[in-house]
This record gives structure tokens, sequence and C-alpha cells, in this order.
């Protein structure tokens, strides 16, 4: 049984289970989402909350203990200057991790694991939705009219 035992391992060593969330939490901070596996997305969660909620103060040293765990100075600058400043005003639950179902190659859960308040992954699925209902409208639209043209010409 798990209880009790907070650290998910995720098959690795401490120090490339660590470099693995390090990089995932900066991939996310960067791209505002990013798709991976769900226990990933889930380990990830609680280190990039973790660091948002140290970004919402920004003095010296919070920026220090950022760059400590991600070892990347765009990232953190990313990080205390255009998310923190998003989430002053909300207690907790920056990030929002969508399960996608199972990976074709070996079966895997997969997620997407999105910062909420940004344009996402949700958003921009729904966009394209929207793009190809109105395509497929215009298509039909620009058929209509080329028959029309062409019974048009054949009467003439």
């Amino acid at each position: 049984m798990r209880h009790r035992k907070a650290v998910v391992k995720l098959g690795r060593t401490a120090a490339h289970r660590k470099a693995t969330l390090a990089n995932l939490a900066a991939a996310l901070f960067l791209r505002k989402h990013i798709k991976t596996t769900e226990a990933k997305a889930k380990a990830t969660r609680q280190v990039a909350e973790r660091l948002i909620t140290l970004a919402k103060n920004d003095t010296v040293h919070a920026r220090r203990l950022a760059f400590r765990r991600l070892h990347q100075k765009e990232v953190v600058k990313a990080l205390f200057e255009e998310i923190a400043p998003q989430f002053q005003d909300r207690p907790g639950g920056y990030t929002r991790v969508i399960k996608l179902g199972q990976r074709h190659g070996d079966g895997a859960s997969m997620a997407v694991i999105e910062l909420v308040g940004f344009d996402t992954a949700s958003k921009k699925k729904k966009e394209k939705l929207k793009s190809k209902e109105t395509e497929s409208g215009s298509k039909k639209k620009s058929k209509k009219k080329e028959q029309e043209v062409e019974n048009t010409e054949d009467a003439a």
C-alpha cells in the first residue's frame, strides 16, 4: 500500500526525477501548456504550483530559490514577470490537468497540464473546431456559387 508516501518516484533516481520535473516545469512556464503522461503531469503540478506561489513574492531571495530549482534564467524571468502577476489574487490552483486517453505506442495515459487563465490548449482546440466549422460552411457556399455560375453559363 502507498499510504502516506508523498513522493511520486516515476521510476527514476532522485536526481533524475528532480531534473525531469524541473525541465517539465520550465517547459510549462515557457509554453503555458505541455502534453505528457498523466503521472508526470500530476508530479509537475506540485512543483509548478509551489514555484508560482514563491514567485508571487518578487524578492531576490525568491528568485534565487526559483533559479536553484529551474536552472534557467529566462524561465525564472518569465515566471516572475509574466506568470506570477497574473495569479497575484488567486490563492492556489494555478494549473489544470486534462486527461487525453491512452498513448498508442505503450498504452500510457496521457494528459495536458496547462496554466489556468492563459490562452492554452483547451481554448486553441475550441477555436480550431470553430474555424473548421466556418471553413466547411464557406466551402459549401462556394460550391453552390460555382454550380450556379455553371448553370447560368450553360443556359446562356
